[in-house]
C-alpha cells in the first residue's frame, strides 16, 4: 500500500459540532441549511443531519491551526445565528435522544447502520481528530504504538461527555464507551510494522469486515492517502481553549515520538491489556484518573502526568509553534476539565444550566 508523501509534523484538525435550537439546546436536523448559509468547503456534513464538521487546511504550526479554527468557529456561529440555530461542542449531547436523530444521506453512513444496527444509530457523538504528517511510511506503525501508550493523557484531558440522554453515565467520556461498540471502532490491533498493517487490511477487506479504509474508525489510525497519523480518541471540544489544549498535546507527543525514533530510542510499548485498562480509567475518571505507566504496574495520577508532559514538551512546542496552545493544557487541568464543569453546572441548575454553559463556551 502506498503512503502519500507528507511533510513531517504538519497538522490538520477536524472538529465536530452539534447543531442545536438556541432556545432549548436540543439537537435539530439543520446541518445542510447551515452549510448552505456558510458556503465554505472547509465546513462539511457528518454522520447526523444535526452535526457539522470544521476541517482546517494543512498547517506548519499548532497555533496557526487553532487560529484558523477560531475564525471558522466565528463564521459558523454567525451563520447559525442568521438561520435561528446555534452550535455546541461536547463528546455527547447531554439530553438529545438518539432515536430522534437522522443519519446523513451518504453510503458510508448507511453501511454503519447496516452493519451495526442500533449500536450505529446510537452514535450521537462528537470528537476532535488530529492529523499529524509523517515523512516516511516505516515510522507510522511505531508512532501509532507510542500514541496508544499516551492515550490516557489525551482522553482524560478532552473528556466532555458525562451525560447521555439526560442521565449521568458515571463516565467522564461516555462517547468513548459508545464508539468502541462498533466492530471497527476503538483500539486498533497491536501492530508490529507496516507489513502487518497491510496484511490486516487485506484480511479485513477479503472477509468483508470493511469495504474501504474509511470504515476503520480506530482511536489512532494511519491515513495513507493524506500521509498522516490520525489521532481520534479525543472527545468533542466545548471551547477553543479545550480544542487548543488537546491539539497541542497531541501534536507535540507525536513529534516527541518521532524524534525518539530518529535517535534510535524506540520504547518498549505497553501490553495490550494495559492500554485497554488505561483507556477505561481515563474514560471513566477523566482528569481524576490514575494511569498505569509501565508494565511493572507503576501508577501516576493523570493530572501529574499532564503537568510533566507540558514541562517536558516545552522545547518541542517552541519548534512546532505550539507554545501558546500547549499552555491551554494547564488551564484545562486547573479548572477541572469539561466533564467536571458540566456536572457542576447540573448541580446548580440541571440540564438547562449544562446546555447554557455549553452554548456560551462555544461562543467564548
Amino acid at each position: 500500500m502506498e503512503f502519500a508523501p507528507s511533510a513531517r509534523s504538519t497538522l490538520g484538525v477536524e472538529w465536530e459540532l452539534a447543531v442545536v435550537d438556541p432556545a432549548t439546546g436540543e439537537m435539530v436536523p439543520r446541518a445542510e441549511e447551515l452549510l448552505r448559509a456558510i458556503g465554505d468547503r472547509r465546513f462539511d456534513h457528518e454522520f447526523l443531519t444535526s452535526m457539522i464538521e470544521l476541517i482546517t487546511g494543512v498547517h506548519d504550526t499548532t497555533d496557526d491551526a487553532v487560529d484558523e479554527l477560531r475564525r471558522m468557529r466565528d463564521t459558523a456561529v454567525e451563520a447559525a445565528g442568521r438561520i435561528g440555530a446555534a452550535l455546541v461542542g461536547t463528546g455527547t449531547h447531554p439530553t438529545s435522544q438518539w432515536r430522534d436523530q437522522r443519519q446523513g444521506d451518504d453510503p458510508r453512513y448507511r453501511r454503519v447502520i447496516e452493519k451495526a444496527g442500533d449500536w450505529g444509530r446510537r452514535l450521537v457523538i462528537f470528537g476532535v481528530h488530529n492529523h499529524v504528517g509523517v515523512e516516511q511510511r516505516d515510522k507510522v506503525v511505531p508512532l501509532l504504538r507510542t500514541m496508544l501508550d499516551r492515550l490516557p493523557l489525551i482522553l482524560a484531558l478532552s473528556a466532555s461527555s458525562p451525560f447521555w440522554q439526560g442521565a449521568d453515565t458515571g463516565y467522564a467520556s461516555h462517547r468513548t464507551m459508545l464508539f468502541q461498540q462498533l466492530p471497527t471502532g476503538g483500539l486498533p490491533p497491536m501492530l508490529e510494522d507496516w507489513a502487518e498493517y497491510e496484511r490486516t487490511l487485506a484480511d479485513m477487506l477479503r472477509a468483508g469486515v470493511i469495504d474501504d479504509l474509511a470504515e476503520l474508525r480506530w482511536d489512532v489510525r494511519p491515513s495513507p492517502t493524506l500521509g498522516t497519523l490520525e489521532v481520534r480518541i479525543a472527545d468533542g471540544a466545548p471551547s477553543i481553549d479545550d480544542l487548543a489544549a488537546v491539539t497541542a498535546l497531541t501534536h507535540c507527543l507525536v513529534e516527541e515520538a518521532s524524534r525518539a525514533l530518529d535517535a534510535g530510542h524506540e520504547p518498549a510499548h505497553l501490553p495490550s491489556w494495559l492500554v485497554r485498562e488505561n483507556k477505561l480509567r481515563s474514560a471513566r475518571d477523566g482528569l481524576d484518573a490514575t494511569a498505569i505507566v509501565d508494565a511493572d504496574g507503576t501508577l501516576q495520577p493523570v493530572r501529574d502526568a499532564l503537568g510533566d508532559a507540558v514541562e517536558r514538551l516545552a522545547p518541542i512546542a517552541a519548534d512546532l509553534g505550539a507554545t501558546r496552545s500547549l499552555a491551554a493544557v494547564t488551564r484545562v487541568v486547573e479548572r477541572g476539565g469539561s466533564a467536571a464543569m458540566q456536572r457542576a453546572a447540573f448541580a446548580r441548575g440541571g440540564h438547562r444550566a449544562v446546555l447554557d454553559e455549553l452554548l456560551e463556551q462555544l461562543r467564548a
